[in-house]
């Protein structure tokens, strides 16, 4: 055996440092203080969106009763949405259907680093929202190649009549998570972030 390097040791303990430094940094971006309450948030919401859908469709079987009235401005009627919320960008081939969920892919893992990294319970709850709506929908797309849509919201009077896009539970969790990030980077960060008041400090005089 040749004999041993001073540097050598030194220099393994640095490269163990590194590697450890960047497996903290990788935790770091994947899992933070408020991820756990996000992720619970998130099953949640995916939950009771597939409850909603598997109980309206295999239990009270809707797609068989047509368009059902709930209240003067609200109907439940079955659709099958090719596309994304609220039936934008309909994608009918296969090849669209896994563009649109390589998209809710990508767009998952961004908004889960974003989760690790949130530092207040708001914001991972609005993440949290975001994230199970699109969970519910992409479990739809990969079962059905489809996702269930059934809520319409609509006004009418007289002769006319204006319906709203159907949708489902998944898409109001995702609006509802929006609306949580607008509301804590326009309002609640805006009241936040006023300067402190600056007290006037006492100096003594200089001496004439």
């Amino acid at each position: 055996m040749g004999p041993r390097l001073r540097g050598d040791d030194g220099g393994g303990r640095e490269d163990d440092g590194g590697l450890r430094g960047d497996d903290a940094k990788m935790k770091a971006n994947l899992w933070g203080p408020l991820t756990g309450f996000g992720l619970a948030v998130a099953l949640i919401a995916a939950a009771i969106d597939q409850a909603s859908k598997y109980y309206l469709l295999h239990v009270y079987d809707l797609p068989s009763r047509g368009q059902v009235a709930v209240a003067p401005f609200l109907d439940f009627v079955f659709v099958r949405n090719y596309g994304i919320s609220y039936g934008l960008f309909q994608q009918e081939g296969a090849l669209g259907q896994w563009v649109l969920l390589g998209i809710k892919a990508a767009a998952v893992v961004l908004l889960w680093v974003w989760l690790a990294r949130a530092g207040h319970r708001l914001t991972a709850l609005a993440l949290g929202l975001i994230v199970g709506g699109a969970l519910g929908n992409a479990l739809d797309r990969l079962i059905n190649g489809w996702v269930t849509d059934f809520v319409l919201f609509y006004v009418a009077s007289g002769n006319w009549r204006f319906n709203w896009y159907v949708f489902n539970l998944a898409d109001v969790a995702i609006v509802a998570g929006v609306v949580g990030l607008l509301y804590e980077s326009l309002i609640r960060d805006r009241g936040g972030s006023r300067p402190p008041q600056q007290v006037p400090q006492n100096r003594p005089d200089r001496p004439e």
